[in-house]
């Protein structure tokens, strides 16, 4: 039976490498996968899924006026889908959320969706706030402080490599722009700002 999937984490767990060795699995079993990722991060190229260690695929865009379940749903018709891999999932809305369960109750297409849980102000991600709350399976992929300790806040950087605690939520950025700390190195680095 099909279900949504939601593998969440800090940044650097590996989230895009874990995603891209799923599409292979399932492309060595003969099985067809659609990838999907968000168009505003484009740091690969725009419709491009790539992981830190140099794994990349081609994939399908969507933006927050995306029909998800229709978009899925003309492919699906075209060419027999067997999963749906969607990277970036802490951009999707509400509603796309909503779509993707759409997808699996209606179309029978596991959907496996790779996001982070939270900002760097330690709030959800629209995505990422449904996906907690309505997928079937909840996936947590670890990554590690500098201390050693588990990662599960994501420190923004400013130009200097200090931690900043105001800004847009969503500024597209790697390892120059943010750091996944334990906690207790997230708080203390807040605390050096007030």
């Amino acid at each position: 039976m099909a279900q949504l999937y939601f593998y969440y984490s800090a940044m650097n767990a590996g989230k895009s490498t874990t995603l891209l060795q799923s599409a292979f699995n399932y492309k060595e079993r003969g099985m067809t996968p659609f990838i999907l990722t968000a168009a505003i991060d484009n740091r690969a190229g725009v419709g491009k899924v790539a992981s830190r260690i140099g794994l990349e695929a081609d994939a399908h865009v969507f933006e927050s006026n995306t029909n998800v379940f229709s978009l899925v749903e003309s492919h699906h018709q075209a060419h027999k889908l067997d999963c749906i891999l969607v990277d970036e999932s802490q951009f999707l809305t509400k509603e796309q959320v909503l779509q993707l369960t759409d997808v699996v109750d209606y179309l029978h297409i596991p959907v496996l969706c790779y996001g982070l849980r939270s900002d760097f102000r330690g709030e959800l991600f629209a995505g990422s706030q449904y996906l907690l709350a309505w997928a079937d399976k909840l996936i947590e992929l670890k990554t590690i402080c500098h201390c050693g300790r588990k990662a599960n806040h994501v420190l923004r950087l400013d130009e200097l490599g200090n931690a900043i605690s105001d800004g847009a939520q969503v500024e597209i950025g790697g390892n120059d722009r943010y750091e996944s700390v334990c906690r207790a190195h997230y708080k203390s680095e807040l605390a050096k700002l007030k």
